[in-house]
């Protein structure tokens, strides 16, 4: 089995991981059951590009589990658990291509390792792997029946692949699905990216100032959490609609131009490039502490960073202090990649249960349905999310009503008024 991974050795600390993730993931735990007895997968080969996680560990199992040939890599160069990957090699006989600390060059290598599979579908988190097959592996598009994709920042690149006409197969948008950016976004961002901020300065939050930089459902969840402890938070925006929203929610809100001076930690959560920029940086207090959440670490000016800086230096395991020529000094976590999965663990096992379940069912989809849609984004059908909550809520011993007969037929009906 070819692979790339750290050190095999590490993989009996990776397996108790595994495991201890699988007993917080029940939702998926139920749908490998049935994928082992029908294998709706079998012969299907998958190539996914995701962080190389205990909780992705049980996607890839639940997947080679129903039937498939599967092999991972890393979906971004400092999230990968290098025991985790050693376990699914030498465990599971997973093929996995992923070291924490790559280079770019070697992310893309392992790209193409497993794009040499030959996938009819992709998985991906960020949308590199099908970015990769559209402009550098299109040989590959005949024989893919589609793919899915995990977050915000994807699948923002994907419609736009798609609004320019360049899109060559069906993609299912799993971020958008309900039981994953309600949850997952909200309450799994919200919560990792405290954890890595508080893992790597160990900095009192009660009393500061916090600065959520985009208000949709990672940065809703972030600003509520901050708020629990104690922050002082202000919410930076472009969309009116969500500037409203954050206004009724409690937060200040204001240019980011505004807040610069104001913020003690700054935290980008948007899917777009340069959101804090050398003009911020300026502005800042001395100390101030800078973060990304967001998918990639073009969120975070960092050319522009470097081009006001007179020297930087390490000075803890994850903080980088840049003096800058101005005298004051910005410390930036994780080399602005993301802060919950840099020096954290990333999502709890028992939220990411139901975005895995997501890609797990959206795969059984594509495998039926595939080849009868067309080039476009689509949302995971209605049906999966439902079923998904009704699993979830069960495995919390959780019960709700149902319409009575004679609800369904009001809903259902125009008639029936005042």
């Amino acid at each position: 089995m070819n692979y790339d991974i750290k050190n095999l050795n590490l993989s009996e600390r990776g397996r108790l991981r595994i495991e201890w993730a699988t007993e917080n993931m029940p939702v998926l735990k139920l749908i490998r059951e049935r994928f082992k007895r029908e294998e709706p997968l079998k012969g299907v080969k998958i190539s996914c590009c995701l962080h190389v996680t205990s909780e992705t560990a049980n996607l890839m199992v639940t997947l080679k589990s129903g039937g498939a040939k599967v092999v991972l890599c890393a979906s971004n160069p400092l999230s990968t658990q290098d025991d985790v990957a050693a376990s699914l090699v030498r465990d599971y006989e997973i093929p996995v291509f992923a070291v924490n600390g790559e280079d770019k060059g070697t992310y893309y290598q392992h790209i193409d390792a497993v794009l040499n599979l030959h996938p009819q579908i992709t998985m991906d988190d960020g949308a590199d792997l099908v970015s990769t097959i559209h402009s550098q592996r299109t040989e590959l598009i005949p024989q893919i029946i589609g793919g899915t994709e995990e977050t915000t920042t994807g699948v923002i690149r994907l419609r736009s692949l798609e609004k320019a006409g360049l899109l060559k197969f069906p993609l299912i948008a799993v971020n958008d699905s309900k039981t994953k950016h309600f949850f997952d976004n909200r309450y799994g961002t919200g919560q990792s990216t405290i954890d890595g901020i508080l893992r790597a300065t160990n900095h009192l939050l009660a009393g500061s100032t916090f600065v959520v930089c985009g208000y949709g459902w990672c940065g809703r969840g972030l600003a509520q959490k901050a708020k629990g402890m104690g922050a002082k938070v202000i919410v930076t925006e472009v969309d009116p609609l969500k500037g409203i929203e954050a206004t009724m929610d409690g937060f200040w809100v204001m240019p980011l131009e505004e807040a610069a001076p104001m913020g003690d930690i700054f935290v980008t959560l948007t899917g777009d490039i340069n959101v804090i920029r050398k003009e911020h940086f300026l502005k800042m207090k001395d100390g101030a502490i800078v973060a990304n959440s967001g998918h990639f670490n073009v969120e975070i000016d960092l050319k522009g960073l470097e081009a006001i800086t007179k020297e930087k230096r390490v000075v803890r395991e994850y903080v980088e202090e840049y003096r800058l020529k101005n005298g004051r000094r910005i410390n930036l976590l994780g080399e602005g990649r993301l802060i919950n999965l840099v020096a954290a663990e990333g999502h709890p096992a028992y939220v990411m249960d139901m975005s895995f379940a997501n890609q797990a069912l959206a795969a059984e989809y594509l495998r039926r349905e595939g080849d009868k849609l067309d080039p476009k984004v689509y949302k995971v059908p209605t049906r999966i999310d439902d079923q998904i909550a009704k699993l979830k809520l069960s495995s919390m011993g959780i019960e709700i009503d149902e319409l009575t007969p004679e609800q369904v037929e009001y809903l259902s009906s125009w008639q029936m008024g005042t």
